[in-house]
């Protein structure tokens, strides 16, 4: 394979090389990383869990590791569509015990905690879908005046006004009379239609004779422009499923629908912690430092995967300095980018082992990103460790957060879905691959400049192709993770 190919594929230089020549016994799906206490296969998590209490909490300095230290025992790393699943899991029942109603206004953007069922039939009446005249039996037909309230009629004969007969029958009027067989009224859009009513004809198909009857200009249907009560929906109709998102075409058919009010499931919040002493935030690169590329990524990111961000902190290789941010975060999920790996400034595992967080998952077999965890904290709530490099961040972020999210949330999974691939793709030995294509007819098409350091590739993406070990052929069909934008690029060339 040459370097060029290396490039294309994303492989991960060192630990790819290892997996392609082979594997130390008990090492699965991934390279040596750094495991909790809770991937120890001699003790159980609740016994983990027991002596990660008496563990000393403070972010005082990290005692220096020795062997069979959580930083180099060995672990297996996770299939990815089973570290998917359980990073979907893990957050339980806390959506439920977190629900609340909130007024229709505050509403958008949530989850339905219930199904929204109709609190009335939709229409609540027989209602005229157009401007027209409401008409009964066979034409032609007698035009009648409508009949309102006494105030009605005073109003529409009002000085300069039209009168009340030219107004006929206008939406939010009450109980209006029985149409006799043989008339017309007029009647607006929305109206309530009288009882005994055959159709309503538009005013553009309808022509009055010398004698002010009334004529149709085409073949009159019983029931045309008339919306039935409950043609929509009869009370008691479930009109959406629990963890729906509320939107506002959502918000007005619960308007219409009778509520209020909504139960729904507050959007989760997250902190994001950027890690790394080499990032800049402004400027071109220069003397070993570089930009970094995910803090402005991942907040409105992570908003369109329904979360709210609290706050993007940028924090330098310390230990101390990132275990307060983690201990002290008030957020639902805390997410980091960079140091998961086992570097000598990688510090969440020391970290996640000295505050007795509990690793539920060290390392997917994934690439890129195969160095991602999830782990849960003391507090009881989350944190998503990414990998630095951009796009492996990006599979982190999908392939973790995103499930957890969406449960944290109370939103209904997003049912999977396949398409065929129009071009063939490399894939890894033994890991998944997740490589950004574009749709095209033919079908799926992977995008160049898909390494773990680039984001040229995701960025004119559609989404990303989940490519088993091993690789596909043209006509496979792939699972496809959507992204929920379609980026639209001119002037490069990426396929």
């Amino acid at each position: 394979m040459t370097a060029q190919d290396r490039e294309v594929d994303g492989f991960d230089g060192f630990d790819d090389a290892l997996a392609l020549v082979g594997r130390e016994p008990g090492a699965g799906g991934g390279p040596a990383r750094a495991a909790g206490p809770a991937h120890d296969p001699h003790r159980s998590q609740d016994q983990s869990r027991d002596q990660g209490q008496e563990r000393d909490r403070t972010c005082g300095p990290e005692p220096r590791h020795g062997p069979g230290s959580p930083t180099t025992a060995r672990h297996r790393a996770e299939p990815w569509d089973a570290a998917r699943a359980l990073a979907a899991r893990s957050a339980g029942s806390v959506p439920a015990a977190r629900a609340a109603p909130v007024p229709l206004d505050q509403a958008v953007g949530r989850a339905l905690a219930e199904p929204l069922t109709a609190l009335t039939d939709l229409p609540s009446f027989d209602t005229s879908a157009m401007d027209g005249w409401a008409v009964s039996g066979p034409g032609p037909w007698s035009v009648r005046p409508a009949k309102g309230s006494p105030g009605e009629r005073a109003t529409a004969n009002a000085p300069g006004t039209r009168g009340a007969d030219d107004l006929g029958i206008l939406a939010g009027h009450g109980t209006v009379p029985p149409l006799p067989d043989g008339t017309a009224v007029r009647i607006a859009t929305g109206a309530r239609i009288p009882a005994d009513t055959t159709a309503v004809v538009r005013s553009e198909h309808a022509r009055t004779d010398s004698r002010g009857r009334l004529h149709a200009d085409r073949e009159v249907i019983p029931g045309q422009d008339i919306r039935p009560r409950g043609q929509e929906c009869r009370t008691g109709d479930r009109l959406l499923p629990a963890g729906s998102l509320v939107t506002p075409a959502v918000l007005g058919l619960a308007a219409a629908a009778g509520y209020d009010e909504l139960l729904t499931v507050p959007r989760p919040r997250v902190e994001v912690l950027v890690l790394g002493d080499e990032l800049l935030t402004e400027g071109l690169p220069h003397d070993g430092l570089i930009r970094d590329a995910l803090g402005p990524m991942l907040a409105p990111w992570l908003r369109t995967l329904g979360a709210d961000v609290i706050a993007t902190r940028r924090i330098r290789d310390d230990a101390e300095a990132l275990c307060r941010a983690v201990t002290g975060s008030e957020a639902d999920l805390v997410l980091t980018t960079g140091g998961t790996a086992a570097g000598p400034v990688d510090h969440v595992h020391p970290v996640l082992h000295k505050t007795g967080a509990e690793l539920l998952v060290d390392g997917v077999a994934v690439r890129p990103g195969h160095p991602m965890l999830l782990a849960r904290l003391a507090s009881g709530r989350h944190l998503v460790g990414l990998p630095g490099n951009p796009l492996a961040a990006v599979s982190g972020l999908l392939t973790l957060a995103e499930p957890l999210l969406r449960t944290l949330a109370g939103r209904a999974p997003r049912p999977p879905y396949r398409a065929p691939l129009r071009d063939a793709v490399h894939g890894h030995p033994y890991d998944t691959r997740l490589v950004p294509f574009v749709h095209h007819d033919e079908g799926l098409v992977p995008l160049h400049f898909n390494g773990p350091a680039m984001l040229r590739g995701i960025a004119a993406a559609d989404g990303l192709a989940v490519v088993p070990p091993g690789g596909a052929r043209p006509g496979d069909e792939l699972e496809v993770l959507d992204l929920p934008w379609a980026a639209s690029v001119d002037g490069g060339c990426f396929t």
